[in-house]
């Protein structure tokens, strides 16, 4: 078996997408001596880049996932209106743009599907870290998405929730107000009629008091951002900011 055959494989045991980390814990097994060199990571991608290049056998897929080249990807244009599908989709987009900043990357909804992958293939932690009080780590973990430091102790740098709808609001900046005693921003993301909503919650109490932690974006922003990140480098949104 080739390394394009074994690549193959891979992917298509994955609904014909996959995460570089999956493709390099898997590829072994159907090319044995894939390791045998120091660079054999850098091998792969290299065997995979030509046949992008050429238009045969792959495609990339967003940040970190690649794909064979007849996968079709979801677009938010076709899934805007169905509220369980977007909210997995921004999830998905979110542990990306984590990965791709090289943070640890943590989901409540490991069970989720982005691209037909689940997001515990690509989230970067299966489990959250335990950095404090078992009652905060109980709110903590149910925070869609939080990225974390990637060296020595870690601990939260970014939390965000997507609210799609109003309703899931409150439950959201009562998760999310339960980390305010660490160094870490607080992200809504929402679709963009719900933004004026959103603003004139958090200018009440209690989250007034921290109104400068919280950051707000529709969806399609952050679209954008994943969609064309060196366009967007110097956006908030890739800046970790330090509030302590």
């Amino acid at each position: 078996m080739t390394k394009i055959e074994a690549i193959k494989r891979v992917l298509e045991n994955h609904n014909g997408i996959a995460t570089w980390e999956i493709i390099y814990n898997e590829i072994e097994s159907y090319y044995p001596e894939i390791k045998a060199s120091n660079d054999w990571r850098a091998g792969i991608r290299g065997v995979f880049y030509r046949e992008e290049k050429a238009k045969k056998n792959f495609k990339r897929v967003g940040l970190g996932m690649v794909a064979l080249l007849d996968f079709k990807e979801e677009k938010i244009e076709e899934i805007k209106q169905d509220t369980v599908r977007m909210h997995s989709y921004m999830e998905g987009i979110c542990l990306e743009i984590g990965n791709f900043l090289k943070l640890k990357t943590f989901t409540a909804d490991p069970s989720a599907k982005y691209n037909n992958l689940l997001l515990s293939e690509i989230s970067s932690l299966q489990n959250i870290p335990q950095f404090t009080y078992p009652e905060i780590l109980d709110a903590s973990k149910r925070i869609d998405v939080l990225w974390f430091n990637e060296k020595g102790f870690q601990f939260p740098k970014r939390a965000i929730e997507v609210v799609d709808s109003i309703g899931t609001l409150e439950p959201a900046l009562k998760r999310s107000i339960q980390l305010l005693e660490f160094n870490l921003s607080f992200y809504i993301l929402c679709k963009k009629e719900h933004l004026k909503k959103v603003e004139k919650e958090i200018s009440c109490e209690p989250y007034i008091r921290i109104r400068n932690r919280y950051k707000m974006r529709d969806y399609e922003s952050i679209v954008d951002i994943y969609n064309n990140p060196m366009a967007f480098h110097s956006d908030d949104f890739f800046n970790v900011e330090t509030y302590f």
